[in-house]
């Protein structure tokens, strides 16, 4: 990809690669997407080697339940810190990044977590803590959105996505859910993976 000026904001979209929920990446050749709800997605740029990734969590921070496994990798503070040193393995310096940060919306008020607030919350916390600026940020509202960042440009687009009462619907069931399963128990069958 040598030659982005010609591109939009739909060809961007439609050669991207997506990242989903606890993923993130930093890639060379093509740009990188996500869909989020209360999720946030976090860009990061470097503008002296042209180079950034974006990062997708669903909760602020690990917290100690029982999908310990789970939490680390669905949580806002591994998902920036494995970012940085993907970035800084690549020759970036964190005193030149930069951010642009989406998400945190409340597409269903009766979730009472307020994930999207949080996650939000947590990103500008996280950026303002470890002086990374954050030079743009659609966050919070009634929507979802679909984010595409161009890492070689930095650029970032962001479309709302107006929510239907079958999304609705939807994303309260898998939410509540995703909620409900935080305080269950692991399964006996389950066994916990320990990195070394």
């Amino acid at each position: 990809m040598s030659n982005l000026t010609h591109l939009t904001g739909k060809d961007f979209e439609r050669i991207a690669r997506n990242i989903n929920p606890g993923g993130w990446a930093i890639e060379t050749d093509r740009p990188i997407s996500t869909l989020l709800g209360s999720c946030v997605a976090v860009c990061l740029f470097d503008p002296k080697l042209r180079i950034g990734g974006m990062n997708h969590f669903l909760l602020p921070s690990r917290g100690n339940s029982a999908n310990d496994d789970t939490d680390v990798i669905l949580s806002g503070d591994y998902a920036m810190e494995v970012l940085v040193n993907a970035l800084l393995d690549k020759g970036g310096h964190k005193n030149r990044l930069v951010a642009k940060a989406f998400g945190g919306g409340t597409i269903v008020s009766s979730i009472r977590m307020a994930i999207g607030e949080r996650n939000a919350q947590f990103a500008r916390d996280w950026l303002e803590r470890e002086g990374i600026p954050l030079v743009a940020a659609d966050f919070s509202g009634p929507w979802s959105r679909k984010v595409v960042f161009v890492p070689q440009t930095g650029d970032a687009f962001c479309r709302r996505i107006p929510t239907t009462q079958a999304t609705v619907a939807e994303v309260a069931k898998a939410e509540q859910e995703y909620e409900s399963s935080l305080g269950q128990p692991r399964k006996a069958a389950e066994k916990k993976i320990e990195l070394f």
